[in-house]
């Protein structure tokens, strides 16, 4: 599914974003530092970064980056 940064910064609220993170984006990268999983994902032309805590098994932050390089577009 399509969506354009713009759109996903106003989805409803934060979980809203998350789930579509979940169910629509493509994982790319992902490490694991101290207490915190780091996964990077790529959603339409923008790129999501989900923070996990792996003691509680719960996402404690988002990044979102914007994709302005031209090899941004397939993966």
């Amino acid at each position: 599914m399509t969506i354009s940064y713009y759109d996903f910064q106003n989805l409803a609220d934060r979980q809203a974003q998350y789930d579509f993170v979940l169910n629509y984006g493509h994982l790319i990268s992902e490490r694991t530092a101290s207490q915190s999983k780091y996964m990077l994902y790529k959603v339409s032309n923008f790129s999501v970064e989900l923070i996990y805590n792996t003691l509680h098994n719960k996402i404690i932050g988002m990044n979102i980056f914007e994709n302005t390089s031209p090899f941004s577009g397939s993966y």
